[in-house]
């Protein structure tokens, strides 16, 4: 959601170093913009190189043009609505504090266990590195309760695992689980 917000004149103080009055330029809205018409554009490309048979009329190609054009579309009047003045509504949630830092360490964490996760998926097979990503997560996140987080990982990734292999026919790797699962 967006609103339309006026630039205050701060004056010399501590105003707009371009002067009272001039809007401020949103860089982060048209990187968003640049990011989504990259990625759609992309996507357009790689639907245009998958091989397809000819019995098929839909095909796997409409999905992916669908959301390139979407993300295409959706980066241009990203792009308008900034240059038109619209700014993102601030958050305004009564539990958010929009003052307080990022906690650095915990976004350390979360990354350190997603490369573990990342490292080990191939060797340890989708089931235990699933349990190694949900306990890991729980903790980085403030949970001090392991040996349930570890349990309740378990028990989600062995069932996402069957849901793909089983229920939707992709494989994943078993892992050190092999002949088990």
């Amino acid at each position: 959601m967006s609103t339309e917000v006026e630039t205050p004149d701060a004056g010399p103080a501590g105003g707009d170093p371009r002067g009272p009055g001039t809007p401020r330029v949103d860089a982060a809205q048209y990187g968003l913009s640049a990011v989504l018409l990259v990625v759609g554009a992309y996507t357009v490309y790689d639907a245009i190189q998958l091989e397809v048979g000819f019995a098929d009329p839909v095909g796997p190609r409409v999905f992916p043009f669908v959301i390139g054009a979407g993300l295409a579309v959706t980066s241009v009047l990203l792009a308008v609505a900034t240059a038109r003045g619209s700014r993102p509504e601030p958050e305004a949630g009564e539990d958010v504090d929009v003052t307080t830092p990022a906690d650095w360490p915990t976004v350390l964490k979360l990354v350190g266990v997603i490369l573990l996760t990342v490292a080990t998926v191939s060797w340890l097979g989708w089931a235990l590195a699933g349990a190694v990503l949900f306990a890991g997560s729980a903790w980085a996140l403030g949970s001090r309760t392991v040996i349930r987080d570890v349990l309740v990982g378990l028990v989600l990734a062995v069932a996402s695992w069957y849901g793909f292999v089983v229920g939707l026919g992709i494989p994943l790797t078993p892992g050190v689980l092999d002949g088990i699962l």
